[in-house]
């Protein structure tokens, strides 16, 4: 029987890459969105072109009723996937003395409470399901390392290691491993208002990571040849860290 996985943020970036990863790798997907419709289709028509089954699911992860929502249907209907890798999120980067409120506020309930809203409803589908199971959250090398201009961005990314490390130890009896995957800078639309040649100097490796290498790495991860490693963070970062 084909496991299904549920990928947030998948309608661009890493979460697309890692549901067309997952898909050739022999995964159904659900494909996340919030409010980019037209992309999260492409992905799907991607994944259905593998040969693999896959649908559309649409909630805001910081909205956390209409996330319960989406998730309870969508298991009522379909059953609990196999595993979810947490990709959704965002930043709003500034000097901390300039941070407004709101820049705090919709870092944390996005990237931090999303974590919480995503899982709380699917966790016990999945435990109860009695197969194991993977959870892989994308944090960042801001949460292992800090960086200026993002202390909100780092503060969310920290709490989620934390949260994995945590979930991982009440999760490894029920053979569900909960690892967290830290890239550095990697080449999307988060990137193209960097300073390239200043950036591409503080990297080792001289250049930006891709997409395809985190979602290789997810995908690693959610691999039957993972069953035994839980409670990490992995980096992909190019030597930066």
């Amino acid at each position: 029987m084909t496991e299904t996985i549920l990928v947030t943020g998948a309608s661009k970036g890493i979460g697309a890459a890692t549901a067309r990863r997952l898909a050739r790798d022999g995964f159904d997907v659900i494909v996340h969105y919030n409010s980019d419709q037209i992309g999260a289709q492409k992905v799907l028509d991607d994944v259905i072109a593998t040969g693999r089954q896959g649908r559309l699911i649409c909630f805001d992860i910081a909205d956390r009723d209409a996330t319960r929502t989406a998730l309870e249907e969508d298991i009522a209907q379909f059953g609990a996937p196999y595993g979810v890798v947490l990709n959704a999120g965002l930043t709003r980067d500034n000097a901390f003395p300039a941070l407004e409120d709101e820049d705090w506020d919709s870092v944390l309930h996005t990237n931090l409470d999303g974590f919480y809203n995503v899982l709380k409803p699917v966790i016990m589908p999945i435990i109860q399901r009695r197969k194991g199971g993977r959870i892989v959250a994308l944090t960042s090398i801001a949460g292992l390392a800090g960086n200026r201009g993002q202390v909100n961005y780092a503060a969310s990314k920290a709490g989620i290691i934390g949260a994995v490390k945590s979930l991982a130890l009440e999760l490894a009896k029920r053979k569900i491993t909960v690892n967290a995957v830290a890239p550095g800078v990697i080449e999307t639309q988060m990137t193209d208002d960097l300073p390239e040649d200043e950036v591409k100097a503080m990297i080792p490796m001289r250049r930006y990571g891709t997409a395809d290498e985190i979602a290789a790495t997810v995908a690693f991860l959610c691999s039957a040849d993972a069953s035994y490693i839980t409670r990490q963070v992995i980096s992909v970062n190019g030597g930066m860290l």
